[in-house]
This record gives C-alpha cells, structure tokens and sequence, in this order.
C-alpha cells in the first residue's frame, strides 16, 4: 500500500553533498556509484510492515500484514524501480533518462535522476491532470505532454529514448529485468519480517510489473529454500478497466487489449486503470502459477477501505492500493 506523498524535494536538498559526489564526472565512476547506492540503500526500501490485529478481528482473518509502500521517498513503491534505473543509467553511461507517467511513477523517476545529475524528460497524456506535476517540475523535469492517453505516451517517450540514446525507463521495455528485480526486493522485506513467505500476497494491479517483481522475488527465495512455499499472488483493479483482471476472470489464455473508449478515469482510480497492462502476461502468469486470483472493485469500495484502514489502523493510504485487498 502507498501514501503518494513523500519529501521528495526536501530529500533532494538535504542529500546534496552526495548528489555532488554522483554528479562530479572528474570522479571515478566506482566512487560515484557507490555514492548513489548509499543513498538508494538508506532513503528507498526496508517500508513498514505492520499486523492489522483491529481488521482482524473485524473481518475474520487469522493473520493480515500491511506492506506500507508510502515511506518511501516519493511516498509509493515506484522509487525502488526509479532508483534501480537511475543507478544503472548512470553505471551506463547515459546523461538522462525519460518514461510516461500519470503522476506517482513521474515524481519517483524525477527525484531519482535528480539525485543522479541525470536530465529528466517526463511525457504525460495530454488528457490527464495529475496533481503531481508540479512536484516533478521542482525536482528539475522537463515536462513534456502528448496527445492521446498513457499508451501513446509510452510510446513517444520510448521512440525519443531510441532516437537521442536516452535512458528508456518505461515499463515493457528493455529494463524489465531490472524492474522485476527491484521489485522483488519486496518479497524479501515481507521474508525478513515473517521469516517464511505468507500464504497470500495481494497488491493493487495496473500494468502488472509490481505483482510480477514480488513474485520473481519469492520464486527466488523459495528456490533457495529460504521458504517452504511460494504465496498464491492475487492482483486487484478498478471495476472493468484491467486487462489482467479481465483475463483472469474470463480464462484467457494472455491478456488483451480493452477498448479505450470505455477506460474512464477519476481521481480514485486513476493510477489502477489501463486499456492495454504493458507487463500483464508476466502478472497474469504469476496468478495462474500460484494459484491465485484476480478480481476488481469500484471506487466506492476502495474509498470505503481506505476510511477502514485509517481509522482502525491508523494509515493513510492512497484508495487505489487497496484494490488487491479487497
């Protein structure tokens, strides 16, 4: 679960002495790299976990953990692909680093090139107004909007990164593995904590490469024997407007494109809905494996726990990443 609020600007300003290291090119490449991972390895990561004892006894469950992804810097789990990419653009040799965002995933990347001394170039659908873009702005992106909705932003971010030779931190792309490993760094927290993997992992679904990650991540631990079973992955959206969940639900054999035309955002679902999950087969491949599920929920459910996990547990979490839990 996040909170999509973090001191992402006030972080880039107190880590300035390490910033200067990451961006002094006369500098041996080890030394600023390792700069950047220190500064990865304090800020991003290690989120708080916590035992939902009052749902507990509310709804019935034996055992219910929250993975409380807003301690994050940017205030969600976007900043532990942001940084991951931000480190191997600089390892690379890149001087800046683009992907289309909706809002969370913009700011995270924004604050991470920041820290790198990376330019950013930030594309957003021209039909989205997502609070978030003045954040991005204050950490130094340069905002560049595109008609059409998120796919086409991808798309056009994706072709300048082609095109300039910069860093394509999209999702889809050729940095998946790097993703789907910085994700998995969840799988290993929730093992930290619980010392074996839980029966069930439930995360909120949009394009699918969280779910993915988290997955890898316990495929891995269990392949080494850390863990006596893999947890069945179930993935939640907004009601109709996942094609993961669409997939799941109607047994196909990968997931297909929705009709645009019905995606319809508000300001409740906006970061679960997509007409095409760029990295859905991979999400919809870990449900099946693990015998888990997919379902979907509406606004006013989410809304509804979102109001339940704050008064009995005291978080604020965005409404969105409840849709798993529910």
């Amino acid at each position: 679960m996040d909170g999509a609020n973090g001191p992402s600007a006030e972080l880039v300003s107190e880590l300035k002495s390490a910033r200067e290291i990451v961006a002094d090119r006369s500098l041996p490449l080890e030394e600023r790299l390792e700069a950047y991972e220190d500064m990865m390895d304090s800020e991003v990561g290690d989120t708080h976990m916590t035992r939902a004892r009052n749902i507990e006894r509310e709804v019935g469950l034996r055992q219910l953990y929250l993975k409380f992804e807003g301690s994050n810097p940017s205030g969600t789990q976007k900043d532990r692909i942001a940084f991951a990419q931000a480190m191997d653009a600089l390892r690379r040799g890149f001087d800046a680093v683009t992907l289309a965002t909706c809002g969370n995933y913009g700011v995270a990347i924004a604050m991470a090139a920041a820290l790198a001394g990376l330019r950013c170039l930030i594309y957003i659908p021209g039909s989205y107004h997502t609070r978030r873009v003045q954040e991005m702005i204050d950490l130094g992106a340069e905002i560049i909007r595109v008609p059409g909705d998120y796919e086409s932003a991808v798309k056009a971010s994706s072709r300048r990164a082609l095109a300039e030779e910069i860093y394509d931190a999209n999702p889809g792309g050729a940095n998946l593995a790097i993703q789907l490993k910085a994700y998995g760094e969840i799988a290993y927290e929730i093992y930290d904590e619980l010392r074996d993997a839980p029966a069930i992992v439930a995360v909120p679904v949009s394009n699918g490469t969280t779910l993915a990650g988290i997955y890898r991540g316990f495929l891995s631990l269990h392949r080494r024997g850390k863990t006596s079973r893999i947890p069945r992955m179930v993935g939640g959206s907004s009601f109709r407007k996942n094609p993961i969940v669409r997939a799941f639900q109607t047994n196909a054999p990968h997931c297909s494109n929705l009709k645009p035309e019905e995606i319809h955002e508000t300001a409740v679902n906006e970061p679960l809905i997509n007409w095409h999950s760029i990295d859905g087969d991979h999400a919809l491949d870990a449900i099946r494996k693990t015998g888990g599920w997919a379902d979907d929920t509406s606004d006013k459910t989410m809304l509804t726990f979102a109001k339940m996990i704050r008064e009995r547990e005291g978080l604020s979490v965005l409404p969105a990443s409840t849709a798993g839990f529910i």
